[in-house]
């Protein structure tokens, strides 16, 4: 039978962009997920610090209003805090509760801190017992793409993380780049080519 507790696969550090993200198994509110689970989607692993509290319950909220066209971009989310699936269970029925707003995607129960801390979470000058708000942006192939940090304090936006998912496609897509503030429609730059002399 197989350890209940998280398993996680990662080399010594911090995860670092345009390299494999960290490997996982854990269990969810829907069961157990691995980050294999998630191959040839796009996926946006985020982290909060804890059930019940404003501030995570407004990101909450937030991402299941965008959780439609996240799909339609063949994009999934996972979410994370280091409390209990009892807790997260009654967090997401309270939230349907007072807002009438159905969570449909998963939430890791991280008890151990494993996928927290395989994923630079855990940050000590802000907290060693939860969570920070972090974002991952992890593409089809199991690559890291983006990846964002805010302070305990503070929601992050999830209109920033649409429009980076749809600004990171397009340049995949086209082999283009996007100027600052793109949105969907506007225009691009082209890359220029390489050379691959190096003069």
């Amino acid at each position: 039978m197989q350890d209940p507790e998280n398993i996680v696969t990662h080399s010594v550090g911090l995860p670092r962009l345009n390299e494999p993200a960290p490997f996982f198994r854990a269990k969810t509110t829907q069961g157990d997920r691995s980050l294999g689970d998630y191959a040839g989607h796009w996926l946006v692993l985020f982290s909060h610090p804890a059930d019940f509290t404003p501030v995570c319950t407004s990101e909450y909220i937030a991402f299941a209003k965008a959780y439609q066209q996240l799909q339609a971009q063949n994009c999934d989310l996972l979410g994370l805090s280091i409390d209990s699936n009892f807790a997260h269970v009654s967090w997401v029925r309270n939230i349907k509760e007072n807002s009438g707003i159905v969570i449909e995607f998963p939430i890791i129960e991280d008890l151990s801190m494993s996928v927290a801390s395989a994923y630079g979470m855990i940050q000590p000058s802000a907290s060693e017992t939860v969570a920070v708000r972090a974002t991952f942006l992890i593409d089809p192939q199991g690559v890291l793409r983006a990846m964002f940090y805010y302070p305990m304090s503070n929601g992050r936006s999830v209109a920033e993380i649409l429009r980076l998912l749809a600004a990171i496609q397009t340049s995949d897509q086209h082999s283009v780049a996007t100027p600052e503030g793109w949105q969907p429609g506007n225009e691009v730059i082209n890359l220029p080519p390489v050379n691959r002399y190096g003069s």
